[in-house]
């Protein structure tokens, strides 16, 4: 989907800072406890690790709950909706424990129906074997469909429409498009596609190569 977490490749940010020698992986100690409590609720929701699940979750929080929170505020807001989605907790329930721990006593609200179970994963990780050859080949003009997806994807939107040359074919991998959606694994194989900058971003940008890795059911053929 267009969501608020495909920023890539847009302006109005600012400039990128490196990351300083020193910098804690957690400034306060609210982060590292909403950082382990998005992980728990992540497994219990999937019944499992789903990691495409969780990155559609963040991405389609709305502006306030994926920037206002910051980083690790973020993963927290996101681990609320996979539980409230799955009927683990009720919308809302959340804010009434909260309330109800500063004195105010406010009666959770009653959790829906469960939703539809998730599928198990055939195997750990994400790496898997298909039976059919590659469609691309090493050195092969492709273009990145341009498409607008109106589920989870990692076709990332400054690709799209745009053409690159295949570098590498990687091992097949379960396909994030079905998986975050708990619809089958599908899995694909994966290349590595050069780009050039300004084939993406105009005769202005400044010039270098950018790769992505892209699944196949997201390449094309040139004519």
């Amino acid at each position: 989907m267009d969501g608020i977490a495909d920023m890539g490749g847009t302006q109005g940010w600012g400039p990128v800072h490196p990351p300083r020698p020193d910098e804690p992986v957690f400034a306060e100690d609210w982060q590292r406890k909403a950082f382990a409590l998005a992980i728990l609720s992540s497994r219990l929701a999937c019944g499992g690790v789903n990691t495409d699940a969780f990155r559609h979750a963040l991405e389609r929080l709305d502006r306030a709950a994926y920037f206002d929170d910051g980083y690790f505020g973020r993963w927290f807001n996101g681990g609320e909706l996979m539980l409230t989605e799955r009927s683990i907790l009720a919308p809302g329930a959340i804010e009434a424990r909260a309330r109800s721990l500063r004195g105010e006593h406010v009666e959770e609200p009653p959790i829906p129906e469960p939703a539809r179970p998730h599928y198990a994963p055939t195997a750990e990780g994400s790496l898997r074997s298909v039976d059919t050859a590659p469609a691309f080949a090493v050195g092969e003009r492709v273009r990145a469909k341009n498409v607008s997806v109106p589920g989870h994807t990692r076709l990332p939107g400054y690709v799209r429409g745009h053409i690159g040359v295949v570098d590498v074919i990687q091992p097949a991998h379960v396909l994030p498009d079905t998986n975050a959606h708990f619809l089958g694994e599908n899995p694909q194989y994966v290349y590595t596609v050069r780009f050039d900058s300004r084939e993406v971003w105009g005769a202005d940008a400044e010039r270098f190569a950018l790769t992505v890795e892209m699944y196949e059911s997201y390449l094309e053929t040139t004519a």
